[in-house]
């Protein structure tokens, strides 16, 4: 066992949690030079430890009916999106952001299904489907936020294009697309890098459950090379959301980026 469960423990991580408060506030890592995202370190602590006691009581029971196993991946699913949507936009349009999740995570799940490479069992479906998950809002938060972010800084530029007698997607996508891609690049370091620079979580549990370096080794590639194609499918998902303006902000209208009817 890597690290026992006792009051140790619970003694490091409360630290470990105010250390990371504290720096943020200190620092003022937030946006808008507040103490926001020290508060948001906080409550993401706490609800870390809540709901990993609930998964950890949860998991034992679910994994042993394919229907209640299947309503958990869709509660996974479910809070993907909210998580993801609210991250990219505050208006009625974050629930868009299930698009580029599902486009990712469900053809490459049924794949494995299909092939028996992965059991329709909890111990396995729950832990594969969670990091493809994982993996996918990661994508489409940053893949969301930089195109978003990108149509507002070069002002003018959408309706330049426009006026010129560009479609008001096309206009949109040649601004957003040059910043989008950069949401694969956390995916990109970590594959390029596994084994020099970090053993990540699913090799080093495979070898904690008891498998071969060899057979960790292949569970690992497996999840990293399946989490580029997943990110590839959300980007370029979220990246033609943005361009038909199905997934905006409220300053778009404001701005006149939203392209009237022609963006619905």
């Amino acid at each position: 066992m890597l690290l026992p469960v006792n009051a140790t423990l619970g003694v490091v991580l409360a630290v470990l949690l105010m250390v990371a408060v504290a720096v943020a506030a200190y620092a003022r890592l937030s946006p808008d030079d507040s103490r926001i995202r020290a508060r948001e370190i906080a409550v993401a602590g706490v609800r870390a430890t809540v709901q990993l006691a609930a998964v950890s009581l949860l998991i034992g029971w679910v994994v042993r009916s394919v229907p209640l196993l299947l309503a958990f991946v869709v509660l996974m699913f479910s809070v993907a999106v909210r998580t993801a949507g609210r991250r990219i936009t505050d208006n009625s349009t974050w629930w868009w952001a299930a698009a580029p999740i599902a486009a990712g995570v469900v053809p490459v799940v049924v794949a494995l299904l299909l092939t028996g490479l992965v059991p329709l069992k909890g111990i396995a479906l729950i832990p594969i489907t969670g990091i493809l998950i994982g993996g996918a809002l990661t994508a489409t938060v940053l893949g969301g936020r930089r195109a978003l972010d990108e149509l507002h800084t070069p002002r003018g530029e959408v309706e330049a294009a426009m006026a010129l007698g560009m479609p008001h997607a096309a206009a949109r996508l040649a601004n957003a697309r040059p910043a989008a891609p950069d949401a694969l690049l956390p995916g990109l370091d970590q594959t390029r890098t596994v084994g020099l620079v970090t053993l990540p979580g699913a090799f080093v549990g495979m070898l904690l459950g008891g498998a071969s370096p060899v057979q960790a080794g292949a569970v690992q590639l497996f999840v990293l090379v399946a989490l580029l194609a997943v990110q590839a499918v959300a980007v370029a998902v979220v990246l033609d959301l943005v361009a038909r303006a199905k997934l905006h902000r409220d300053d778009d209208t404001r701005e006149g980026l939203s392209g009237g009817s022609d963006g619905v």
